[in-house]
């Protein structure tokens, strides 16, 4: 198993610098395969790539390219009528109503949204709440239909309980699941009704109480630039200039990335990405460039869209360039 030490330790050797580009499928081939595959309206093969990768083994990522390829809502009622047993074209349909309801809604301010766009956008929301709903009945030990209601709970403003419960009931079936913590930590920040604190304290416990070399890592930098995102300028810079915010920041990070443990598989660019910004952020000048060192130009749109949303690989490159890398 190869660390994040014998990357930076092989990558040193190499004076060039990659080109920064932003990557649509965190280095895994099968997301444009499957892509390709929703393009044509290829259920056999849409369904093929999906089984290929277990439940246990996470199949959100691979959901989600599908979810955002146009049109798929037309010819998967169809497949569901055809396979009125089976779960996964009822996961399939409720990962698109959730991407196909936020079309409608776009991502315009709530007072710049019509009214006509609200309805539309609720109404797919609880179609999806339907299909996700039928496929945990017909597969009670799968993750992704409870993942999916996470989201749309937050969407439909369901509340904090509805909220606790749909994330309990992801992670017991999938304790460490990166998506579920993610969007339970979207679910108590301020933003969204929560807090800084409890933000704070569910992203360091969740990393902290998963086995080293976690992918969980990222929970505890998102933390801290969503904290930063709610201040206004000089505020948002002396927060993440603190001395606490480092600490904490490294403490992840050598239970996530920086553990022997650590793989390169899955959201493992995320991570990698997210620590980058955080530290570039926080002035930590070393970690950030070894974050950067080991993603190899390799640039994922969250988080540098917050910082250049026409142009996240423009973001990477500038902190990139910061930190001397």
């Amino acid at each position: 198993m190869t660390s994040l030490r014998d990357w930076g330790s092989t990558l040193g050797k190499w004076t060039g610098r990659p080109v920064a580009r932003v990557q649509k499928d965190s280095g895994d081939p099968e997301v444009g395969r499957i892509r390709k595959a929703a393009r044509a309206a290829e259920w056999t093969a849409v369904r093929e790539i999906l089984e290929a990768r277990p439940e246990s083994e996470d199949r959100t990522e691979l959901l989600w390219a599908v979810a955002d390829t146009e049109e798929v809502e037309r010819w998967m009622p169809g497949v569901i009528r055809a396979e009125p047993d089976a779960a996964l074209p009822r996961i399939v349909a409720g990962f698109r109503f959730i991407t196909w309801g936020w079309e409608a809604r776009t991502g315009a301010y709530a007072k710049d949204v019509s009214r006509e766009r609200f309805e539309l956008f609720h109404a797919r929301l609880r179609s999806s709440e339907e299909w996700l709903y039928e496929a945990a009945e017909r597969e009670p030990g799968w993750i992704s239909p409870w993942y999916g209601l996470q989201i749309t709970a937050r969407a439909l403003s369901a509340g904090p309980v509805v909220a606790r419960r749909r994330f309990e009931a992801t992670v017991r079936r999938a304790p460490h699941h990166v998506g579920a913590h993610q969007q339970y930590l979207q679910q108590i920040c301020a933003k969204w009704g929560g807090s800084h604190e409890e933000m704070h304290t569910f992203a360091r416990d969740s990393v902290l109480a998963a086995p080293g070399g976690t992918r969980l890592g990222s929970l505890v930098p998102t933390a801290h630039i969503e904290q930063w995102l709610s201040l206004d300028e000089g505020e948002d810079t002396a927060y993440m200039r603190r001395p606490e915010v480092t600490r904490s920041l490294l403490e992840a990070a050598d239970h996530s990335y920086r553990h022997p443990d650590f793989e390169r598989r899955g959201s493992w660019l995320g991570v990698l990405n997210t620590f980058a910004m955080a530290f570039s952020l926080a002035g930590e000048r070393d970690a950030a460039r070894e974050c950067f060192r080991a993603t190899e130009g390799r640039v994922t749109e969250s988080p540098w869209d917050y910082l250049n949303g026409a142009s996240p690989a423009m973001a990477y490159r500038k902190h990139r360039s910061a930190a001397g890398r």
